[in-house]
């Protein structure tokens, strides 16, 4: 007897099914969510919390669990936005999608560029 498994990938937002579907972990009062979205409801995620994460502070955990704040002298800026990435990197010769995440490869570059 032979078997079959056939794993379906869904969007937790629209209960869309899609091979594009990826994993995305977040933490809102201190509760840590999943939530498994395609690449476009992803962006629509990161919209939606971009003027709070841009008001907002970054914690770094410690060993023992603590978090901490990054300074303004460690972290001065969250970066350029997703467009701004895709216009540079269409600019300089990279290859990139209307959607979805900017490789890393072409933050890095613009990281260096800047």
């Amino acid at each position: 007897m032979a078997q079959k498994i056939v794993t379906v990938y869904t969007d937790d937002l629209t209960g869309a099914e899609s091979e594009e579907v990826q994993t995305h972990v977040f933490s809102l009062d201190g509760v840590n969510y999943e939530i498994d979205l395609v690449s476009e409801n992803y962006d629509k995620l990161l919209d939606a919390l971009a003027p709070f994460i841009k008001g907002g502070r970054k914690l770094a955990r410690s060993r023992g669990g603590m978090a901490r704040t990054i300074t303004a002298s460690s972290n001065e800026s969250t970066g350029p936005s997703a467009e701004e990435l895709r216009t540079w990197a269409r600019e300089n010769g990279y290859a990139v999608n209307d959607r979805g995440r900017i490789p890393a490869n072409v933050r890095n570059a613009y990281t260096e560029a800047h």
